[in-house]
C-alpha cells in the first residue's frame, strides 16, 4: 500500500469516527429530554385522565368527573351549575370568584377542584335560608353597595370572611382586608358601610 493510500484510509477513518461521535452527542440530550419530559408529564401512579371528584358544596355532595387541572371555579360553574361565583380575571386579582372553604375565603380560580375534596365549600347560593337573606346580603342591598352586580357575589363572600376573621373593627381595617376584591363601579364607600353594618349585626 502506498503512502497516499494509507493517508487516505487514515483520514477517512478519522472522519467517520468524528461524524459518529457528533451524531451520538447530539442524540443523547434529545433522548434524555424526551425521557425527562415523559417522566414529568406522567409520573408513576399519577392520575392524568378524568376522575370522579367528591365536592361538598352548600351542604350537598356533588361528584363530577373532572380532569386534575380543572379549577374549583370551573368545576362550580361549568360542572355543578352554580354560576353565582363569577369568573373575572381568572388569575386571582379581582376577587369575583371568592368562596368560603371550611369558613375561610379563597379565590376559587387559583385552586384545583381535586384539592378541595372533603372540605365544606360555601358559595353565594348557599347563604340565604329560603327568603331570608344572610345579614351581609341584606346589608349590601340596604346600603346600595352594588351597581352592575358582577363583583357582588365575591364581595359578599369576602365580607363574610372578613367579619368572621375579626377584621371589621374600623373602616380603615375593612378597606384593608377587603382590598383583594375589586369593584369596577367604584362602590367602595357603600361596600365598607355594608360590611360595617353586617359586622354589628353578627356580633
Amino acid at each position: 500500500m502506498s503512502t497516499d493510500e494509507i493517508g487516505a484510509e487514515s483520514t477517512a477513518t478519522r472522519r467517520t469516527v468524528l461524524r459518529a461521535g457528533v451524531a451520538a452527542a447530539a442524540a443523547a440530550p434529545i433522548a434524555a429530554g424526551q425521557g425527562t419530559a415523559a417522566a414529568a408529564t406522567e409520573p408513576a401512579g399519577t392520575q392524568t385522565g378524568p376522575a370522579r371528584v367528591r365536592l361538598k358544596v352548600n351542604g350537598r355532595l356533588h361528584e363530577p368527573e373532572l380532569e386534575p387541572r380543572v379549577t374549583l371555579l370551573d368545576a362550580l360553574r361549568e360542572r355543578i351549575g352554580l354560576t353565582g361565583t363569577k369568573k373575572g380575571c381568572d388569575r386571582g386579582e379581582c376577587g369575583a370568584c371568592t368562596v368560603l372553604v371550611d369558613g375561610r375565603r379563597i379565590k376559587s380560580c387559583l385552586t384545583l377542584a381535586v384539592m378541595q375534596q372533603g372540605r365544606e365549600i360555601t358559595t353565594v347560593e348557599g347563604l340565604a335560608h329560603g327568603e331570608r337573606l344572610h345579614p351581609v346580603q341584606a346589608a349590601f342591598i340596604g346600603n346600595d353597595a352594588l351597581q352592575c352586580g358582577f363583583c357582588t357575589p365575591g364581595q359578599v363572600m369576602s365580607a363574610i370572611g372578613c367579619i368572621e376573621e375579626g377584621h371589621a373593627g374600623s373602616d380603615a381595617e375593612i378597606r384593608e382586608w377587603m382590598s383583594g376584591n375589586l369593584c369596577r363601579c367604584s362602590c367602595y364607600p357603600n361596600i365598607v358601610a355594608a360590611v360595617r353594618q353586617a359586622a354589628r349585626e353578627l356580633r
